[in-house]
């Protein structure tokens, strides 16, 4: 399986510092990603629900760490990427 599309979506907030949404194989889109600031620097949190007690749940993850890897790398380069475009700043989808 392939990443055949990151469409990134750059906000201007303290954690929050894009949405994203990935495509798989041309075929299959995962949206709600999110690049978050921690305090090591950028990570990529999965799509989650917030459940009843107030905590949260992925909806959607990858099943091993090679792949988390192989796309965070994907995901935070792209977003660089867009960063030195300048591109604008967005509403959350």
């Amino acid at each position: 399986m392939e990443i055949t599309e990151v469409n990134i979506n750059i906000r201007d907030e303290d954690k929050l510092k894009a949405f994203v949404n990935i495509t798989f194989d041309d075929v299959f889109v995962v949206r709600g990603l999110k690049v978050i600031q921690g305090n090591s620097g950028l990570f990529v949190c999965m799509p989650s629900r917030k459940m009843p007690d107030g905590s949260y749940k992925d909806i959607a993850h990858p099943i091993s760490n090679e792949f988390r890897q192989r796309m965070e790398t994907l995901i935070l380069t792209e977003y660089n990427h867009q960063l030195e475009l300048g591109a604008p700043v967005g509403n959350p989808e």
